[in-house]
């Protein structure tokens, strides 16, 4: 989706005009995909923008770093007062879209990244639906990937890096090339694992059923414990158990989750429609609470919002 530029940037703990957030061509993280970021979202409700789940992002982006080796200049709490202060300056009262991202920086070139300098920056900006509202309301056409999902003694799948998001663009290209909204990715076992960005869940009777994160090679999602969180409370049973693709095609409801993508509902996988091909009774309760929540209209997750 293309960006809309707003007024600041924040760049090493100052604000910088957006068109001057630049960074040098030898930057070691473009190299090599030496960085770590986060996508957090922050909604408009009836006390002005509210940042979700802001604590949690940053301290599965500072894990993610830890897991890279690479050290962050700045603790949980200044990397949260800056997105406070960054949806601030832009004046984003209608919500928006933030990303942290941590990378290396320039002075340094070659595999070895111990020597380089660490950046970080924060931007945002506002942003729709990232499967668009079609996909939010009616569903989405997923598509099996060929490209596997990282093994984890291969890739760490618990940090949130950059560079491993080739292989979720490859997979994201293939899905769009063949006609559908968006591609499963297969573990390197053959089970399910996850999409190119968000979680996955499926509805078998009257159960939700998610992959376990520390088997299936999955990044654990903020969202996937924001939903798990929220049906458990609304009394339905959520299992962390293994999948394999025909669990997908035979199962009442599935959605997806993710940030970006909030909560949305799959209408078929590989050519094969999931229950009745509309967003099923449980996927629709789990949607609507999550809004709800997000918005700040539910007292019960008042805790899940920075106000900014």
């Amino acid at each position: 989706m293309p960006i809309t530029p707003t007024k600041k940037i924040w760049m090493d703990g100052e604000f910088v005009d957006w068109e001057k957030a630049t960074i040098h061509v030898l930057t070691h993280g473009l190299h090599y995909g030496t960085g770590a970021f986060e996508g957090i979202r922050a909604y408009p409700t009836a006390s002005g923008p509210a940042i979700f789940r802001l604590r949690e992002h940053m301290v599965r982006l500072v894990n993610s770093c830890k897991i890279l080796m690479i050290d962050v200049p700045f603790s949980v709490d200044e990397l949260c007062q800056a997105a406070i202060e960054t949806v601030r300056v832009n004046e984003m009262e209608n919500g928006c879209y933030l990303r942290p991202l941590v990378y290396l920086g320039y002075g340094e070139m070659g595999v070895n990244p111990l020597p380089a300098p660490v950046n970080v920056a924060l931007a945002c900006w506002p942003w729709g639906a990232y499967l668009g509202d079609d996909g939010l309301n009616n569903g989405v056409r997923m598509k099996i990937s060929s490209w596997r999902r990282h093994d984890p003694n291969a890739m760490p799948t618990a940090a949130k890096a950059t560079g491993m998001y080739l292989n979720s663009g490859l997979a994201k290209i293939e899905a769009l090339k063949s006609g559908y909204d968006e591609a499963i990715m297969l573990g390197p076992d053959g089970q399910i694992s996850e999409c190119t960005g968000e979680n996955l869940f499926i509805v078998r009777n009257g159960v939700i059923v998610t992959p376990p994160s520390s088997e299936a090679g999955a990044l654990p999602g903020v969202t996937q414990d924001s939903v798990t969180t929220i049906a458990r409370d609304l009394g339905i049973e959520v299992r962390f158990e293994a999948m394999i693709r025909t669990d997908l095609y035979i199962a009442d409801e599935a959605f997806l989750t993710g940030t970006a993508a909030e909560v949305v509902p799959i209408q078929s996988v590989d050519e094969r429609i999931v229950g009745d091909g509309r967003p099923g009774p449980i996927t629709k309760q789990i949607q609507s609470t999550y809004f709800a929540a997000v918005r700040g209209e539910l007292p019960q997750y008042e805790g899940w919002l920075t106000r900014a």
